[in-house]
């Protein structure tokens, strides 16, 4: 099975727009049916603390876009949605959908970015989310939680064979997001698909870099700066057999 990357220049807080460019880059590339598509963290609006502004309505614009586009093409999509709580807060969201457009998981952020005002707005998530992908386990996160090695650790616990970060991740600091990517692969045995946005928001410039690493922690795919769509083959019996060769995570005690 093949999983693909698409990295997306975000125009700020304007849905429509995004929406636009999404379904016209997933639609010219040809993605087969039932393959697993990544797109960025709040891919809808950029990165913004203007909670209020960006987060669903009542009518659930971004989920049902997602929705709607994972059925029209038959694919399994994971794209980042911002709702909001009852005090106010928002909540960094990574929704996943079917090919039949039915949510299968509902992420949200363990870890928002404090730095940069995020857990100021944002409520942090309790727990990590695991969803079968053609029969391989997935468990999605969300940008700065790929800092934090034991939110993949209780992740893997629990069967997860690749990890699907979709991401904001400045091109200051795109060094670690390709350096993180890859020791998340190695240390839990498991394939990681990373998705970052490029382009400019007003505060920061951001140049995609959009990796998809194998259980050995080899780069499969780079996607390098712009707008573009990315993708590699998931071999679920290489990940198992490895698991079985080098049987590292049975040595884990905490």
């Amino acid at each position: 099975m093949k999983i693909y990357c698409c990295q997306t220049d975000i125009t700020w807080e304007n849905k429509e727009a995004n929406f636009k460019n999404v379904s016209a880059l997933i639609e010219k590339s040809n993605i087969p049916a039932r393959s697993l598509v990544l797109l960025p963290e709040m891919f809808a609006s950029g990165f913004s603390m203007n909670v209020a502004g960006i987060a669903e309505s009542p009518k659930q614009e971004t989920a049902e876009f997602l929705s709607r586009t994972a059925r029209d093409f038959s694919i399994y999509l994971i794209g980042g949605v911002v709702t909001k709580d009852a005090d106010g807060r928002g909540r960094n969201q990574a929704a996943v959908f079917s090919p039949v457009g039915k949510e299968l998981a509902r992420y949200s952020k363990m870890q928002p970015f404090s730095l940069g005002g995020e857990a100021k707005h944002y409520a942090a998530g309790e727990d990590v989310a695991l969803f079968s992908w053609e029969g391989i386990s997935v468990a999605p996160f969300v940008c700065y939680d790929l800092r934090f090695p034991e939110l993949f650790r209780s992740a893997v616990r629990r069967g997860a064979e690749l990890f699907a970060v979709i991401a904001n991740w400045p091109v200051m600091r795109i060094h670690h997001w390709a350096t993180l990517l890859q020791a998340r692969a190695i240390e839990n045995l498991a394939y990681v698909a990373g998705v970052n946005r490029c382009g400019e928001d007003p505060k920061l410039k951001y140049n995609g870099r959009s990796l998809i690493v194998n259980h050995h922690g080899d780069v499969l795919v780079d996607a390098g700066d712009g707008q573009k769509v990315i993708s590699a083959e998931v071999d679920a019996k290489a990940i198992r057999g490895w698991r079985e060769d080098f049987p590292a995570l049975n040595d884990i005690r905490h």
